[in-house]
């Protein structure tokens, strides 16, 4: 599979130490908001994921204003598109997606994206994109993505669904790496929203988690992987699927368990619980990035499929990259 990474940050980087150690899957083109990188034989993971802080693709490639543009012109060499932008505004991954097939690209996308008003945006563009013959899986990271799928393989044990509650813990070393990530995370927490915290200079975030001690703390996050569940009738109501946790920005060992607790009414009228957990060794990055190139590796069989359109996680299991 011949791919195209948007997004040089943490997670394009995770990306790229991912598929170095795959056989089926390869790297054609790499972009950032300073330059690209096109070659069809293949870029080396390695030099996307050495990119020192601060350095662009730029140094591996071209520089250029417009560097999506530039890998559009070369998109009939790419199989799959993976999209690891920062996600602001919530209307900017769905024109990204949205340029591609404006300009001629018939393929296949996966996105880790998070807000639900992101996401209704990607929806609303179904029928646009089955008309472009190309398949696009969104909601494909750790959640909405991993968790949010096995929440549907537990469902099946259920007549009804109560709720859902989704709480994940995050250890970062360094929050740089993951600006963007963060930023959007930010916009949750009492008092900010996606402007303000676009608009938040690095300066403010230092200081932000300055007071804090690096640690972020969310509750009823704003997450996708409520319309995602509603979506294919998991639950009934958006209000039924919970989303928060905790973040640390300045230590790599995650501060809490990462959990999915699906609670429901099985056949026989007895009201239980399944819970699945992410084992604390497994970074962000590998629950992440493990999933959306699983999900884009099925975003690229529904194309060769003739299946086309936006899907979300729900709908869809991932495949396994070898």
């Amino acid at each position: 599979m011949k791919i195209a990474i948007l997004g040089a940050g943490g997670l394009g980087k995770a990306a790229a130490r991912i598929i170095e150690q795959k056989k089926e899957i390869r790297i054609v083109a790499a972009c950032d908001n300073s330059g690209f990188a096109i070659d069809e034989k293949g870029i080396k993971p390695e030099n996307v994921y050495n990119l020192k802080k601060n350095e662009s693709v730029a140094s591996i490639g071209k520089k250029s204003f417009d560097a999506i543009g530039e890998i559009i012109k070369k998109s009939r060499i790419i199989d799959g598109i993976l999209i690891t932008l920062p996600n602001l505004p919530n209307e900017f991954i769905p024109s990204v997606a949205k340029r591609f097939l404006q300009n001629g690209y018939e393929g296949a996308f996966s996105d880790p994206l998070k807000k639900t008003q992101a996401m209704k945006i990607m929806f609303k563009m179904h029928a646009f994109f089955k008309k472009k013959k190309s398949a696009y899986i969104t909601g494909t990271g750790a959640t909405p993505g991993l968790l949010t799928a096995a929440a549907v393989i537990a469902a099946q044990s259920f007549i009804k669904i109560n709720k859902v509650d989704i709480f994940w813990g995050v250890g970062i070393e360094n929050w740089e790496e993951y600006k963007g990530t963060i930023r959007e995370d930010i916009a949750n927490l009492p008092g900010y929203s996606l402007k303000k915290a676009r608009a938040m200079s690095n300066e403010q975030i230092e200081k932000l988690l300055d007071r804090t001690n690096g640690i972020l703390r969310f509750r009823d996050m704003e997450h996708a992987d409520d319309i995602l569940l509603k979506k294919i009738g998991i639950v009934d109501k958006l209000s039924q699927v919970s989303v928060g946790g905790v973040m640390d920005t300045r230590h790599a060992k995650k501060p809490v368990t990462t959990t999915m607790r699906l609670t429901g009414r099985t056949f026989d009228g007895k009201i239980s619980s399944h819970k699945f957990m992410l084992g604390d060794e497994t970074t962000m990055a590998s629950n992440v990035l493990g999933p959306a190139l699983g999900y884009l590796k099925r975003a690229i069989w529904l194309k060769k499929n003739g299946i086309y359109g936006v899907f979300g996680s729900t709908e869809f299991m991932p495949m396994f990259v070898k």
